[in-house]
């Protein structure tokens, strides 16, 4: 059977990632987002799952690498459910980082250790629904609750999405500094969470935690960006990494499509991505 080709990166760090990577396997990490990486962006966060290819690809190549992380804003445990990870003997290293990095899901223990509710976060969650009738929110926002640690304003199912999410925005940050926390826009999605916690620290903490020797990050989307940031800082320092946006529709970020070293075609991309790494590390 012919194998995947991989696709060539765009720069030559890029390249250089790419392979260090197919050199020493053993001691590269892979690390993805979930929405819009592993699994389609659809209407309703809590209908999202997994691409159906994304946990075989993922079985494929996870016993060849040194770690496999899943880094996302939602709860740990919702990322693993939603994704199909427990359970599976070949992902038993797998990690999900959820919430950023403040809660930590191990695939062997099958446990999720949490830094606990952010109080700012609380009291956001508390004051949103009223908050957002004052300020004349459009029908068809709708707050989503990230257990304690964020919480979301989506805008996606206004019959305005782009009008309703700017009009948002300005009042939404506003109340997040009155409880000390910041905004993070995404896709007709504004997150209020702390400061200080993000996908580029939680990515270099776990890279630092494995001793990686290089690192591919995949994401899609705005909340990425910090995660880009951690990856080209450790490339100052010497470690190679890959750069890889998901990008599916028109609706994908140029600001993550070109800072990445390779651009796919969404998650249906991110697999066969997968499907090919795992066909040049194993020659199978």
């Amino acid at each position: 059977m012919a194998h995947a080709e991989i696709p060539t990166p765009t720069t030559g760090e890029g390249k250089e990632a790419l392979a260090a990577l197919l050199a020493e396997p053993r001691r590269a990490v892979v690390a993805l987002d979930f929405d819009g990486t592993l699994a389609p962006i659809v209407p309703d966060p809590e209908q999202a799952r997994a691409h159906p290819g994304a946990v075989p690809a993922l079985t494929r190549l996870a016993p060849h690498v040194a770690a496999v992380a899943v880094v996302t804003g939602r709860p740990a445990g919702v990322a693993v459910r939603y994704g199909g990870f427990a359970g599976v003997p070949e992902l038993e290293h797998l990690v999900v980082l959820g919430h950023y990095g403040a809660e930590r899901w191990d695939a062997h223990s099958a446990q999720v250790h949490s830094a606990g509710a952010h109080p700012g976060v609380e009291a956001v969650r508390a004051e949103l629904p009223g908050f957002l009738d004052r300020n004349g929110a459009w029908r068809g926002t709708w707050i989503e609750d990230k257990g304690g640690r964020a919480v979301a304003v989506h805008t996606r199912r206004t019959e305005d999405p782009d009008a309703a999410f700017e009009a948002l925005r300005g009042p939404l940050a506003e109340l997040a500094a009155q409880h000390d926390l910041m905004v993070e826009p995404g896709r007709y999605v504004l997150e209020l969470r702390p400061p200080g916690v993000d996908k580029g620290v939680a990515l270099a903490a776990y890279l630092r935690e494995v001793g990686a020797g290089s690192v591919l990050y995949g994401g899609d989307d705005l909340g990425d960006l910090a995660a880009y940031a951690a990856v080209r800082e450790l490339r100052e320092g010497g470690l190679p990494g890959l750069l890889v946006a998901s990008a599916g529709t028109a609706e994908s970020p140029h600001e993550l499509t070109s800072q990445a070293d390779l651009v796919v075609a969404g998650p249906e991309g991110v697999v066969a991505l997968l499907d090919a790494l795992a066909d040049a590390i194993t020659g199978s």
